[in-house]
């Protein structure tokens, strides 16, 4: 059984910036400094369209992984979805949803994710709260690059 979490973040930043910036992998990249990760195929700088791949390559828990995802949902400005087509999830969905406010916008991530090896567990008590907080401190990182 899948784990499934949302994270929400508002900001003053209007969701068609917000939007376009979440889809460009210089951005994703620059946001993910701290697990060196970088677009080794597929789109590796600029902004990724429907249907397109990116392979990522990044540290995490002091292991190198790689992850290819494809972007296989796409409404501009309001919502896009990446899915993991190769890599270390039995599952992984990341749907990006952005709503425009009277002052700013509101940016929704909903993550599902299985673990292959460990179970819902670990996807519990380790997988969903570290990528809380790598979504959280990249959300951060797009909103202060448009500030």
């Amino acid at each position: 059984m899948p784990s499934t979490f949302t994270l929400v973040t508002e900001t003053s930043i209007s969701a068609q910036a917000l939007f376009d910036l979440s889809l460009d992998i210089d951005a994703h990249v620059s946001s993910m400094s701290g697990s060196a990760e970088r677009a080794v195929a597929g789109v590796t700088t600029g902004r990724i369209g429907l249907g397109e791949t990116v392979t990522w390559r990044a540290r995490h828990f002091g292991v190198w992984w790689t992850m290819t995802s494809r972007i296989t949902a796409l409404d501009r400005p309001t919502r896009f979805v990446d899915q993991q087509v190769r890599g270390p999830f039995k599952t992984f969905v990341h749907e990006h949803r952005f709503e425009q406010l009277a002052t700013g916008a509101r940016m929704t991530d909903t993550i599902t994710l299985a673990s292959p090896i460990f179970g819902s567990l670990a996807e519990r008590l380790v997988l969903v709260p570290y990528l809380r907080r790598l979504i959280g401190k990249r959300n951060a990182h797009l909103v202060a690059a448009l500030r």
